[in-house]
Order: C-alpha cells, then sequence, then structure tokens
C-alpha cells in the first residue's frame, strides 16, 4: 500500500504529512515511509478509529500523541497541545491525521502560519486541498489567527 492510498493524504513536507484515519496496515506504510511520529486529533469513536491504535503505532516504534478535537467545538486548548507537540518534534517526520484530515489541516494551516512562515492565503490553500470549512472552523480559524488561540 502507498501512503496516497491513505484518505486524504497530503504531503506537506519531507518531514510532514498529513491524512484521515488510517487502518493497521497503512500505519506500517507510514512506519515504513520514515515516519517517527503519529498524531491523532480524532476522537476514541469505534466509527472513526482503530480499536488500539496507540499499541500498533508504539509495536512498530513509533512515537504517539493523542489529542482529541470535537470536530464540532475545537480548543484553543487544543490548538495550543497540538502547538506543543509538533515543536518537540521539529528534527523528526511527522505524521499526523484525524478522521478525514478536517481538523489536522486546520491545525496543520496554523501551525504553519505561526510557526513554517505561511502566509493566511497559504494556509487557506492548505486546508482548502482537502475540505471547504464550516463555519464552526472557518470562526476558530479566524479566533486563532487573531491570538485566541494564544500560539
Amino acid at each position: 500500500m502507498a501512503l496516497d492510498e491513505i484518505k486524504n493524504f497530503v504531503a506537506v513536507s519531507d518531514r510532514l504529512g498529513t491524512a484521515g484515519q488510517p487502518s493497521e496496515a497503512q500505519l506500517r506504510d507510514v512506519a515504513a515511509a520514515g515516519f517517527d511520529v503519529v498524531v491523532n486529533l480524532g476522537l476514541l469513536d469505534a466509527r472513526y478509529c482503530l480499536a488500539d491504535e496507540a499499541g500498533t503505532v508504539g509495536r512498530l516504534g513509533l512515537a504517539y500523541h493523542h489529542i482529541p478535537v470535537d470536530f464540532t467545538a475545537p480548543q484553543a486548548d487544543d490548538l495550543r497541545r497540538f502547538f506543543d507537540v509538533m515543536d518537540g518534534a521539529q528534527d523528526r517526520k511527522v505524521f499526523v491525521h484525524c478522521a478525514a484530515n478536517y481538523r489536522v489541516s486546520g491545525f496543520v494551516a496554523l501551525y504553519g502560519e505561526a510557526r513554517l512562515g505561511w502566509s493566511a492565503a497559504e494556509g487557506d490553500a492548505h486546508i482548502r486541498r482537502v475540505w471547504e470549512p464550516n463555519e464552526t472552523w472557518t470562526h476558530f480559524i479566524a479566533a486563532a489567527r487573531r491570538g485566541g488561540a494564544g500560539v
């Protein structure tokens, strides 16, 4: 299996990849592709997640971080936690996912703007590679850009 078979996979850079929920087999592909860290922004909901993703990732020798972000109510604290994890993994290859890469695209766009020198237009273009944000996410992203997330 190739990484691009993972739902909504986006190779953001040679050190950052994002996607929707991978299967166990696809997590093996993530490890084989040289990723060191897996960050999951999805909720622990049996409809959208693996039964033991943390265990699977650990057995593959990768670091695992779970930051459950409620899609209907993302919080500034969630974004701060994400920035902390990403800041701590700057020298590592990171794979970030949620159920469909919607939450992730928003968080990665904001991280790109705050830490990687992206413009808001570049952040918006990154998000729109995957989806058109709904009202909740449009407001959340705007608040974060105004400094509402404190990152």
